[in-house]
């Protein structure tokens, strides 16, 4: 068998990888904020003329040297190396250790340092913060782990579906760094094969050869009685032994252990029913509309213009979408088609049967007729067309981020289970499989991450899908 990813962490002994993953994240946060801090000088300088401040090396030497506080927060908060966190853990830890120290800052320009530092060098650099070191972090662990210099092995306890589900996941998941090296099954004919290319090498007893390699067992084993998995987690002799309940459609999100009287119990916080998240959701909603749209109308204005000069008629589409409780809402979009988009449709398909498969599994076809030639498909790719639809977010009848607001054609093909927990909440701009699958998705991927994203909110997840979602659309990644 060739030497994979995972053979290579194998073999690259855990006292050498983990001080090294952690010392090179540490090196990749210092320099993206001295980055951060080089551009909040300079957005500073910028705006001299507008705020004619006197500035000088007193006013950035301060903050170029408290910021080297952030590491040793984000060292505390867990961040180095952050096996086992996922994104939106990662990026609540970073914001929450990111803002303390920018207030800590704050407070000692104004009791010691006597308001000799520049408060706006400070804040622009408390932006840049936010956004250049996880950027960079994650294109070090898209680097780092292939070549095993990030990530901690794994092994995964049960060959069923609930295991090959987890082995895949961390086959996958860059972000939690967990890298599966085998799984242990008492299945004989298991042995010797493999799931999701990672080999299955023997009965659940030989996790001992793994003693001192590995320092994460996951146990997947649902079969397993209460008298059975207890045994079962009383032998195993790792660090860190995580065992996975069969409770598939549970969110997971912001749900933890409980002792409950001796008892172990799972706390599972509903989210969007809890008022002040409402309040804060619309408050982050109107907020970053009304800045967004005001940037957006001149951009709108410009390609109106060039829709009108390629293809007669108005050049925006409207159309009757379903809203939070079944309201009827109407969405907005630059016009991208052609005008008699749906009578061409039906031609096309009829003409093309092996299209209408495509059709029917996605609603979305890559190479759609009735797109219009170049101005079109820039818009569908850049996504300038979903700008209109900002209005509505700051009327409130759809968000930033939530469910995309599908016709009645595409809802007809989901469940009623889902199309009920679809109207529970107000539909989004963007949403969590447009930053995963795009286009590329079908219907049983938009209804499992829409679900996901329902039972799990909160404002860090909506924080990290929009933050994605302008990586993606640069990116044009599944646009068509």
């Amino acid at each position: 068998m060739s030497t994979t990813a995972s053979d290579r962490v194998l073999h690259l002994s855990e006292q050498t990888r983990r001080p090294l993953a952690a010392l090179s994240l540490i090196a990749v946060d210092v320099l993206t904020l001295e980055l951060a801090l080089m551009l909040g000088c300079l957005t500073r300088l910028l705006v001299y003329p507008l705020f004619p401040v006197g500035l000088g090396l007193k006013q950035f030497a301060g903050p170029a040297a408290g910021i080297l506080l952030l590491p040793m927060i984000y060292y505390w908060a867990g961040l180095y190396p952050g096996y086992g966190l996922g994104a939106v853990h990662r990026l609540r830890a970073r914001v929450w250790a990111t803002a303390l120290i920018f207030l800590a800052l704050l407070l000692w320009n104004y009791v010691v340092a006597a308001g000799e530092w520049s408060r706006g060098v400070l804040l622009s650099t408390m932006v840049f913060s936010l956004v250049l070191p996880p950027f960079a972090q994650t294109l070090f662990r898209r680097f780092a782990r292939p070549r095993g210099l990030c990530g901690i092995p794994a092994i995964v306890l049960g060959a069923g579906p609930l295991g090959g589900m987890i082995t895949e996941k961390l086959k996958n998941d860059t972000e939690l760094d967990l890298i599966p090296v085998a799984v242990l099954d008492e299945d004989p004919e298991k042995w010797g094969k493999e799931l999701h290319n990672v080999p299955i090498t023997g009965p659940i007893a030989a996790n001992v050869e793994y003693q001192g390699l590995v320092r994460v067992v996951l146990v997947a084993m649902p079969e397993l009685d209460r008298d059975g998995l207890v045994q079962l987690v009383h032998t195993l002799s790792f660090p860190y032994v995580i065992v996975v309940p069969n409770l598939s459609g549970l969110q997971t999100l912001w749900t933890s252990s409980r002792d409950l009287g001796g008892v172990l119990v799972l706390e599972v916080r509903n989210n969007l029913l809890i008022g002040r998240n409402r309040v804060f959701k619309r408050a982050l909603d109107w907020g970053l509309a009304l800045v967004l749209l005001l940037m957006a109308a001149p951009i709108v204005a410009v390609c109106a213009i060039f829709v009108k000069i390629v293809s007669p008629g108005s050049p925006f589409f409207r159309q009757e979408r379903e809203g939070q409780d079944g309201k009827k809402i109407m969405v907005w979009k630059l016009r991208t088609m052609r005008p008699d988009a749906e009578r061409f449709l039906e031609q096309y398909l009829d003409a093309h049967p092996d299209e209408r498969e495509t059709w029917l599994r996605s609603f979305k076809l890559k190479k759609d007729p009735r797109v219009l030639p170049v101005v079109g498909r820039f818009l569908r790719r850049s996504s300038l067309d979903e700008l209109p639809q900002l209005w509505a977010v700051l009327t409130g009848e759809m968000s930033l981020v939530g469910p995309r607001p599908f016709p009645h054609y595409h809802l007809r093909s989901f469940s009623r289970e889902f199309r009920e927990l679809r109207r529970t909440v107000t539909p989004g701009l963007t949403g969590l499989w447009q930053i995963s699958a795009r286009s590329d998705g079908d219907l049983d991927i938009q209804e499992r991450q829409d679900t996901y994203y329902i039972r799990n909110w909160s404002l860090w997840l909506d924080l990290h899908i929009l933050l994605r979602t302008v990586r993606i659309v640069l990116l044009a990644k599944g646009a068509y």
